[in-house]
């Protein structure tokens, strides 16, 4: 395969801006973006064998297994990746140790002129809290786009509770508040460090970008490419 293609893998707590930065570099940059809750989507309406078990597990109330979750996104980045030089961003993959283990041997065995970067998107936990207290989501499920209430936020939407890209209504999660929020970046902060421990011993590079600030300049400091990098 002749790919040479990047692919970016953004690690960052709920809140930090994964996705609404994954939107501006497809809408200014024209990349493009896996989100494997709406590839989860896709396959439970479109009734695949991986839709279906996904949709089994969810109704039970259980974990998606590993398998089932790198089975789908590799079947994605198999039939989209080397038709150009487009990058991709997966968000919310990985998202486990085994699961960036898969996403490693397919790159070496498969995907071999790809280039991955690790990409971990810093932001204090009390601002984080305050973002998804005031964050709102479009309700249709095929859009999802992300905006925020708080004054000043360039994520504020140009209609009280209108999505600008759909116009769809705009609801709240009923689990941003501010103690289940601090309850799930506990748990999330476990799951990051042992990623970034595997990424650390496995000899990949990492890029570390400061969010604490406007959408805009987060942005360009990242097509700039101003980041830390750890080894």
């Amino acid at each position: 395969m002749n790919l040479h293609k990047e692919i970016y893998i953004f690690i960052g707590p709920p809140g930090a801006g994964k996705g609404s930065l994954s939107q501006w570099c497809m809408q200014k940059l024209g990349w493009q973006q896996l989100s494997t809750g709406a590839l989860c989507r896709k396959h439970i309406a479109d009734q695949t064998t991986i839709g279906k078990q996904i949709d089994f597990a969810i109704k039970s109330g259980k974990l998606i297994a590993d398998t089932l979750i790198t089975d789908m996104v590799t079947e994605w980045l198999i039939d989209n990746v080397g038709h150009d030089k487009t990058p991709v961003i997966l968000d919310g993959f990985p998202r486990t140790v085994v699961q960036a283990e898969a996403l490693d041997h397919l790159i070496k065995t498969q995907l071999t002129d790809c280039t991955l970067k690790v990409v971990k998107l810093s932001l204090p936990d009390e601002i984080i809290v305050q973002r998804l207290a005031g964050r709102l989501i479009c309700q249709n499920k095929d859009c999802q786009a992300v905006y925020s209430v708080i004054e000043g936020s360039d994520l504020a939407p140009k209609r009280p509770m209108i999505c600008d890209v759909c116009s769809s209504s705009l609801v709240r999660r009923i689990d941003d508040d501010a103690t289940a929020i601090r309850e799930r970046l506990k748990v999330y902060h476990e799951h990051e460090q042992k990623l970034l421990d595997y990424y650390h011993n496995n000899g990949h590079k990492f890029y570390e970008l400061d969010v604490d600030k406007p959408l805009e300049k987060v942005f360009e400091d990242f097509k700039a490419m101003k980041f830390i990098v750890t080894v």
